[in-house]
Order: C-alpha cells, then structure tokens, then sequence
C-alpha cells in the first residue's frame, strides 16, 4: 500500500493491546503479555478502536492525546492502522493453524472447520483489501 513507510520509532509493544485485555482493579492492568513485540506505538492503539470512521477519528483523537502526555506520538503512524489490521487477520489464522494438533484447539474453536466461518473470513479480506486502497483515517484538523 502507498500508505507504508519503514523508518517509525520502534518500540516495546504489549501486542495484543485491546479492551478485553485490559482488568480494571484498583486502576487498569494489562495481562496478556505473550504477544508482546516491537514495533510502532499504533500497533497497539489502533486495537482499542472501534466503530464507523467517525467514531474511530473521535476514539483516536482522544486516545492520541492522553498518549502524549506520556510520549511524543508520530501521527504519520496513523497511515499504518489498515495495513496491521490486515496482517492481524492473516497472522490470527496462522497463529490457530499453526495449534491445530493441539488437542485444546479444535475443541475451544470448533467453528474453524465450519464452512460458513471460511465464507465470512473471504468476504472479510476482500473488505479489508477495499479499505487498503482507501485514505487513511484523517484525525479533526486543528486550526
């Protein structure tokens, strides 16, 4: 996609960072660490949107600016929400694939051979390839 650039600060990343990873007791607390990787600040910020676009922009702005009271945060990351939502599709599938002969597996995820999971996956990659060839989402511009 023309959306990609390869020269964003790298950093340590908890990976799988969304709301259903996230227990609040006394405050929040992020548990599951075990895809906790480097890369991009979005990598995992884009995960806690959600939505239409509208929304996503709104969830964004605000998420974006509670991080920088922290960090600097490079807004050309934006452009790469899209494509890592689409590689979080595929490496998803491999990372059940690749568990398959577990015997935990086919047992905790018996809609993995359905048909009707495999026709809804294709239609959800050819909409996420639709939206590779669209504008990244814009954050409200400030005058």
């Amino acid at each position: 996609t023309a959306h990609w650039r390869e020269d964003f600060t790298v950093l340590r990343l908890h990976g799988d960072c969304h709301a259903g990873n996230i227990l609040w007791r006394d405050g929040p607390m992020f548990v599951d660490l075990d895809d906790a990787r480097n890369g991009p600040a979005v990598q995992d910020l884009w995960m806690l949107l959600n939505g239409d676009k509208a929304e996503q922009r709104m969830q964004l702005e605000t998420i974006i600016e509670a991080y920088e009271e922290f960090s600097e945060f490079d807004t050309a990351e934006i452009g790469l929400i899209e494509p890592l939502r689409a590689m979080r599709l595929v490496y998803y599938l491999a990372w059940l694939m690749r568990r398959w002969a577990d015997p935990a597996f086919p047992k905790n995820f018996p809609w993995l051979t359905g048909e009707d999971y495999w026709l809804r996956q294709t239609v959800t990659f050819i909409e996420q390839a639709k939206v590779l060839q669209e504008p990244p989402l814009q954050l409200t511009p400030m005058y």
